[in-house]
């Protein structure tokens, strides 16, 4: 009988948790008169959003609801990020006004909170893009702390103050993470190009080996390290993502290969100063993962779980990288693609060995 594959669910519905926040934080203004400490935007209701539109300095983002989550449109409809979603909702909520400015539109070009212009506008439109809820955050007060805020469908500005920081980039909605990597957990790296290619590997003794070093030479320590441990440097994020056209030539290959027999092969091609790449993955060992009829020990059960595991984060990553193309920050793609040569110095000039190095 065979193991079931084990399912990693990690579900955030689209109203998500923050949102019940939405309702639970409903205080309203008394009649008659302006309450400080009173909370800007009001009875949103989560459920009918189909879109948020974010505009900042004549840059317009847009997340579109697409089923449970919600996709950068911007960004060729790349899937974003619920937390930041969440996060974005939390801070709108969380604009308290203190001062009651003015309700006469004359002004409100002066203070940033203008239709056309605002320093900052967050829209929160239905499926059908009639508006259903937005603010327009303007200039700073006397106090750099303090800042105009307006409803979309009212004429007062009111002063806020300490406003939670509202981001209007579109990656700052995209996880720019790809893989979650340790360092123990790495067994082998190749490089190949047009230019040659070249293995590290891991010795019995936990220090990394570069292979077939020539006769004379020794490995650079610190630029070894660069090559082996560049996926789990937990900096490693990509800056930007696009869909792949198919007409990008890619010449260069970076391969890491795990304990656990999952491989990620990462394609690069340079254009200009920018460096993109082509991610897939893989796990080598695809034999079935089979009950035995005895009583296993813990060790071998272990070793399934994780091939298991192995299998099912695989599967996730191809869905979730396929068909897009990643642009890389100038020092990871460096440390990815650098020549067997640069590797290299004369043995003599330091006598400690380099070939056996340990991070």
């Amino acid at each position: 009988m065979s193991y079931k594959r084990l399912a990693i669910i990690g579900i955030v519905a689209a109203g998500m948790v923050v949102w019940a926040l939405v309702q639970s934080n409903l205080s309203k203004r008394p009649e008659g008169g302006f309450a400080a400490q009173t909370g800007l935007m009001q009875g949103l209701d989560p459920s009918a959003i189909g879109s948020i539109v974010l505009q900042s300095e004549g840059n317009t983002v847009t997340l579109l609801r697409q089923d449970r989550a919600f996709v950068v449109v911007e960004k060729d409809k790349y899937p974003a990020m619920m937390k930041q979603i969440n996060g974005l909702l939390s801070a709108c909520i969380d604009i308290k006004t203190t001062e009651l400015i003015t309700s006469d539109k004359a002004n409100y070009a002066q203070l940033g909170v203008s239709d056309d212009k605002p320093k900052i506008a967050i829209k929160f439109l239905k499926p059908d893009k009639s508006i259903l809820a937005g603010i327009l955050v303007g200039k700073s007060g006397d106090d750099p702390i303090d800042l105009y805020v307006r409803l979309i469908s009212s004429d007062k500005v009111y002063m806020a103050t300490k406003v939670p920081p509202l981001r209007t980039d579109a990656m700052d909605y995209i996880d720019k993470k790809l893989v979650d990597i340790n360092d123990e957990e790495i067994g082998r790296v190749s490089v190949e190009s047009t230019e040659g290619s070249y293995a590290i590997t891991r010795g019995s003794d936990r220090g990394i080996v570069l292979d077939n070093i020539p006769a004379g030479k020794a490995a650079k320590s610190n630029e070894l390290q660069q090559v082996f441990f560049a996926l789990s440097n937990p900096l490693f994020k990509f800056v930007d993502v696009k869909k792949d056209s198919g007409k990008m030539k890619f010449d260069r290959t970076y391969v890491c290969e795990l304990n656990d027999s999952t491989v990620y092969t990462i394609q690069l091609s340079s254009k200009g100063n920018k460096t993109y790449s082509k991610w897939t993955a893989d796990v080598v060992d695809k034999s079935d993962v089979v009950k035995e009829s005895y009583v296993e020990s813990k060790e071998a059960l272990k070793a399934k779980e994780a091939k298991l595991l192995a299998l099912d984060k695989t599967t996730d990553f191809m869905k979730r990288t396929q068909g897009w193309v990643y642009e890389l920050p100038e020092k990871e793609t460096k440390s990815m693609t650098m020549k067997f040569a640069d590797l290299l110095r004369d043995e003599s000039e330091n006598p400690a060995d380099a070939n056996n190095t340990k991070k």
